[in-house]
């Protein structure tokens, strides 16, 4: 479970992993932010990964917003210091993997680099996660003029010529990058450890489309039985985290919306299972 997913409910981290076990999950994806502010609240991190040994569950991955691919040489510098900071934090509870979005240029109206340019860029990345034991996976934002398409993230990965290299997909966001989904065929499903699982509405249309239109899967029109099938038969064996940010989700009880996900996201594997 992604928590973003609960994020309306604000609760605090040691809640949400409770939330999450009492629904089932197997393992969590937390934000790296609400790992800071449980530090900032006093609280203890071998606490905090005794309670997420003790549920039987895992930390299958993290959400961080390192700066990394900015072009600017002090801020990317200043990037991956940060980035090692977010990775120790990941580390202390027990993770391994982290996203790794474009962030620096995500923006609207931002220039995105030449795409070795930010293969190099990742491959730095890669070296501090290889130096802290986490490792962080590209990951596609559909929004960005940076990473929103599927040969992009390809591309990068492939180019940073690294034995740690990964990507980080996730339905609605190749759905809003304009991708086709047959795409995902030329990316080494092996390199997937996380899939950001969730789906989409047939309105707004891709242009008008946002994070808050998510749905839980199977609710919306994509068609995550046949992709998840293709995915497992090319060797995938990743997590798929559910990561949605529905403000009308977040407007009820938190275990609710963790066991209906759930119940939902794995009725979508069975049937892609029985295919």
């Amino acid at each position: 479970m992604n928590m973003s997913t609960l994020r309306g409910q604000n609760l605090t981290l040691p809640e949400q992993v409770k939330v999450a076990a009492t629904a089932g999950y197997d393992s969590i994806e937390p934000w790296v932010r609400d790992i800071q502010k449980f530090v900032d609240d006093g609280g203890s991190l071998p606490d905090l990964k005794k309670q997420i040994a003790d549920t039987g569950m895992g930390v299958a991955s993290a959400i961080g917003f390192a700066n990394w691919i900015v072009d600017d040489d002090a801020a990317r510098a200043e990037g991956l210091e940060n980035a090692k900071k977010e990775m120790a934090l990941v580390r202390s509870i027990g993770g391994a993997h982290i996203a790794a979005p474009p962030v620096g240029a995500h923006q609207a109206g931002h220039v995105s680099p030449p795409l070795q340019v930010i293969a190099d860029r990742y491959r730095a990345l890669l070296e501090v996660g290889h130096e802290m034991g986490v490792t962080p996976q590209l990951e596609l934002w559909g929004f960005s003029p940076t990473i929103s398409k599927l040969a992009e993230l390809a591309y990068v990965a492939t180019g940073s010529a690294h034995p740690d290299a990964c990507v980080l997909p996730d339905f609605y966001h190749i759905y809003k990058g304009g991708n086709d989904f047959e795409s995902l065929k030329m990316i080494e499903a092996s390199r997937m450890h996380c899939f950001h699982i969730n789906d989409y509405p047939a309105t707004p249309g891709v242009d008008k489309i946002a994070d808050k239109d998510r749905v839980f899967p199977g609710d919306g029109v994509c068609d995550l039985p046949v992709i998840i099938r293709g995915l497992i038969d090319r060797g995938f064996t990743g997590t798929f985290s559910l990561e949605l940010f529905n403000p009308e989700y977040w407007k009820r009880d938190a275990g609710d919306v963790a066991t209906e996900g759930l119940e939902k996201s794995k009725q979508v594997v069975a049937k892609a299972i029985s295919l």
